[in-house]
């Protein structure tokens, strides 16, 4: 991509230039390498949390913010004014927390991971609440394709003019041209308030959503398919409707040129149920409830636990917990950070274990279908908060799949003639989709509260072309990667 690290020294200008927002990256003092996923307090549960990239965006348009706290793992908690991080050029390096295990732990015997977890299960009730609860959120989806095969092909026709034939075919190969050589991501950010009754039941109120996008490069499955349908549509005789079958199943009964046509709306708005859906499986995963996925990784009936070894976070003890599979059934391995004082879970990172997957579909050789989610890995960042209960700060999902279809499609006429035109398509290729929360703040609610918040049905959405700084400014959200940043700025 070119010009992309001018875009973002001058987006990094501009956040500076203006006096409300201070825009600053995290690094590590000895190796200078940058520290993600840091908590930037500005009040008890305001404030950021730093990217991938180390850089962090706060507001400071409080006249009461005089200065901000930060902590991350395994380095020492750093109190700084607004004054000492512009002094710093908004570069600031954070010395590691020295491990003082020998010290800690006289005696010879490390700690025993199986006694650690089997407290952690124990205090999961004095720790977490979830129930009737308001949490302040912020969203980030963050979707890619990558082609990696695309192909069309009109395997007959009857009585189709051989010159309407030819020009289907090249457009049907410009079409395939254009999505491989696309680089295909959209992002998508929202902000509200997630209203959670109980782990099935939640409202969620949406202040604003944005969506990054290219609308000429939007080629999902079906719309790929879609697309190619349409190129078809058109060298047929349009004053007649078409029947679009596979195999034995019918698709469409009725497709026609003058029935449908593509509306640019379609991305002018969201279903609040879905974005309600979406957050309440991400805040679940990240919850202890029977058959959770937190909790699950607790199960010593199916996890290997060893202590690996101890850190500070916000200058508090932290056991570092492994752990593996112990039986087919679990596919996950990571590690735990589990709180010494109270045996609470600070920290968690997991990822698929060797070559274990999720969601399998092998058709391929019945309907030409093959579906594998291949990936999944996260994070889960909990802080404590003053009823000291511990509470999510920060959330992340990444899941990756490999798909394959392979359809023999065929346009029937609906008329006396039934003339056919056959045609396959061939795609393969892998999805990726990142999902991010971050909680700002957190209430307790009681019953009649929850039941008087009203969730509307639609949400308008901002949808753009490329990037612009000013999208969320001197609100609390995750500073975007240099990915998001240069979306729709290349040239």
């Amino acid at each position: 991509m070119k010009k992309i690290s001018f875009l973002i020294a001058l987006y990094f200008c501009g956040i500076y230039s203006f006096s409300q927002n201070i825009t600053a990256q995290l690094i590590d003092k000895k190796t200078s390498e940058p520290v993600p996923y840091a908590t930037i307090k500005t009040g008890e549960f305001s404030g950021a949390i730093s990217n991938e990239e180390g850089y962090f965006t706060i507001t400071t348009n409080n006249d009461n913010l005089k200065t901000v706290i930060i902590s991350s793992l395994g380095y020492q908690t750093k109190t700084l004014s607004i004054q000492n991080i512009k002094d710093a050029s908004f570069l600031i390096e954070l010395d590691e927390a020295i491990n003082q295990l020998n010290e800690v732990f006289i005696s010879n015997k490390a700690p025993n991971a199986d006694s650690i977890i089997a407290k952690v299960r124990a205090k999961i009730p004095e720790n977490y609440s979830h129930e009737l609860k308001k949490h302040n959120i912020f969203h980030r989806t963050t979707e890619s394709v990558d082609f990696k095969s695309l192909d069309f092909e009109i395997e007959k026709a009857s009585r189709a003019k051989k010159q309407s034939l030819e020009a289907a075919n090249t457009e049907l190969n410009t079409l395939s041209e254009k999505i491989r050589e696309s680089d295909m991501i959209q992002f998508t950010d929202f902000k509200g308030a997630f209203y959670s009754l109980n782990k099935d039941s939640s409202k969620l109120v949406v202040n604003k959503v944005t969506k990054l996008m290219d609308f000429k490069n939007d080629f999902s499955v079906d719309h790929i398919q879609e697309k190619a349908q349409k190129i078809m549509l058109r060298y047929l005789d349009t004053t007649k409707t078409y029947k679009l079958k596979t195999g034995i199943f019918k698709i469409e009964d009725s497709l026609s040129l003058k029935k449908k046509k593509s509306e640019e709306g379609k991305n002018n708005e969201l279903q609040l149920g879905y974005l309600n859906k979406q957050t309440r499986g991400l805040l679940k995963r990240g919850q202890f409830y029977k058959s959770s996925f937190l909790k699950g990784l607790l199960n010593p009936d199916y996890y290997e636990y060893t202590f690996e070894d101890i850190t500070y976070n916000n200058n508090e003890l932290n056991y570092i917990i492994s752990f593996t599979p112990r039986k087919a059934k679990a596919k996950y391995t990571g590690k735990l950070f589990v709180s010494d004082g109270d045996h609470a879970m600070t920290r968690v990172n997991y990822s698929y274990y060797k070559n274990r997957h999720g969601e399998k579909l092998n058709l391929k050789l019945i309907l030409g279908i093959k579906y594998i989610v291949n990936l999944s890995k996260g994070l889960f960042l909990f802080e404590k908060g003053l009823d000291n209960k511990y509470y999510p700060k920060y959330i992340k999902r990444t899941t990756g799949s490999y798909f394959y279809v392979n359809r023999d499609l065929k346009f029937i006429e609906n008329a006396q003639g039934r003339n056919k035109i056959g045609f396959s398509i061939k795609i393969e290729g892998d999805n990726l989709s990142k999902e991010e929360l971050l909680f700002t703040g957190h209430n307790t609610l009681n019953l009649t509260d929850f039941t008087a918040v009203k969730q509307a049905k639609v949400i308008p959405v901002k949808t753009l072309g490329k990037f612009e700084k000013t999208l969320w400014e001197n609100e609390e959200t995750l500073e975007p990667l240099v990915e998001m940043k240069a979306f729709g700025n290349e040239e």
